[in-house]
């Protein structure tokens, strides 16, 4: 496994790390900083994909839960990766979106995927800065039933997100963190 983690951060750091200091980049939480990891172009590579699905099956191997899912658009591709990868062992695990906000119109809702009320959820974030978009997350599964037990992300910025999850009881686990990237 160590080897695939090791192929993962060289395309994170190839494909999706930059490193700005005379311009720095405007986060989603508003701050500024020199350093930008849009995972994007990893998360929607097929190698990447390979790589992420094997990583978090193997993270969430004990785990004893039903579905992966997060915020769509940046949890999309990790949960589709670790359901495919999932399945192809014979384990199969679910995955499911968490809309940003319900649809007003057809079935409407928040979550979307083929979870159920009770159902023992992880949730997924590409990227945690100050952990709004993994609060949004654990809120809505949490609303629609689901029974959150950890949270992954692939790439920690530490900056706040691991401890704002962990107010809320959650254990986090980060594939790589920001200082693994530089």
């Amino acid at each position: 496994m160590e080897q695939k983690k090791e192929e993962l951060l060289n395309l994170l750091k190839e494909k999706s790390f930059q490193y700005r200091p005379e311009q720095p980049f405007k986060l989603a939480s508003g701050r500024e900083s020199p350093y930008y990891v849009d995972a994007r172009p990893v998360t929607h590579n097929a190698r990447g994909l390979a790589l992420i699905g094997e990583i978090l099956l193997e993270m969430v191997r004990d785990l004893d839960i039903q579905a992966v899912g997060g915020l769509t658009l940046g949890a999309d591709p990790l949960a589709h990766a670790a359901a495919l990868t999932s399945y192809l062992r014979g384990r199969p695990i679910n995955a499911f979106s968490v809309r940003k906000e319900a649809k007003g119109h057809g079935a409407g809702g928040q979550v979307v995927g083929d979870v159920k009320p009770g159902d023992r959820v992880v949730i997924l974030e590409d990227v945690i800065t100050t952990g709004g978009s993994a609060l949004k997350a654990v809120a809505a599964a949490r609303d629609f039933g689901l029974k959150v037990v950890k949270v992954i992300v692939l790439v920690d910025r530490e900056e706040g997100g691991r401890e704002a999850v962990e107010k809320l009881g959650l254990p986090l686990a980060a594939v790589f963190t920001l200082s693994d990237l530089k």
